[in-house]
């Protein structure tokens, strides 16, 4: 990546004949595929008011909690920022965490932590590794993300954005996911093939509902297993996703 900008394609390697997928550019998400909220953070904002928290306990209620919110009427009438409260709120109270003033206090230090710096900084495991393997495979990696204008700091701070070709930020755009145009612009600016692009992302009514409105196949990161009905192709992780693509799994 030089400047932000996809690199031009005499500067690629050259496609790797043991790779067997058709695909020659893969749309990422970031929050939840690249990089997963910093629970950390909001448990030390909580023991500073007296609240306990675990971390691991806050991390295991978030695929619930996000699937709970993945519905179509609600994503189609809120957007990221709006949605971040209630998902913090609800997250506290799966994890046993009593709702009050002082945990909306704690909430409302992260977020706006979020608005300053970006509190989704923990990188998902595996994820550098998966971007490398795929990298190597000569295809190009592109971030297509709902943010608040600060993905792309956010993944530099981590050591993600080296391995990554281009990142999207809806902010930056004017638009979020599910709306078609972000993975348009996606398309525009990597100069990627529609025929030839997938996209990876953990949210059905944002990422496989957004990618399929763009006419892109879609693969959905379902870490917690609790998709089962849904109408797509699903991984556990991005490096199942990675060995799976790989393989031509997809194809």
């Amino acid at each position: 990546m030089v400047g932000g900008r996809c690199q031009t394609e005499g500067a690629r390697p050259q496609h790797d004949p043991m790779a067997k997928t058709r695909y020659r550019t893969v749309f990422l998400d970031a929050g939840g595929v690249l990089i997963t909220p910093n629970f950390p953070r909001l448990a030390e904002a909580l023991a500073r008011r007296g609240v306990a928290a675990f971390p691991a306990a806050l991390a295991a209620a978030e695929p619930y909690v996000k699937q709970e919110l993945d519905h179509a009427p609600t994503i189609l009438a809120t957007d990221d920022t709006r949605r971040a409260y209630v998902y913090f709120d609800r997250i506290l109270e799966r994890a046993g965490v009593a709702p009050g003033a002082v945990t909306a206090d704690a909430i409302e230090e992260l977020v706006s932590f979020n608005d300053r710096e970006g509190a989704w900084d923990l990188p998902t495991p595996g994820a550098a590794e998966a971007l490398t393997r795929l990298r190597d495979a000569a295809l190009r990696l592109v971030v297509v993300s709902n943010s608040n204008g600060k993905v792309r700091q956010i993944l530099n701070r981590v050591g993600v954005e080296p391995h990554v070709d281009l990142v999207i930020d809806s902010h930056e755009e004017g638009v979020e996911k599910p709306h078609p145009r972000l993975f348009e612009i996606a398309l525009e600016r990597s100069g990627a093939d529609r025929a030839s692009t997938i996209h990876c992302g953990d949210i059905y009514h944002i990422d496989v509902a957004g990618a399929r409105a763009a006419g892109l196949p879609v693969v959905l990161l379902d870490a917690a297993g609790l998709y089962a009905d849904a109408d797509c192709p699903r991984a556990a992780s991005l490096p199942e996703f990675a060995d799976r693509l790989l393989a031509g799994a997809f194809d």
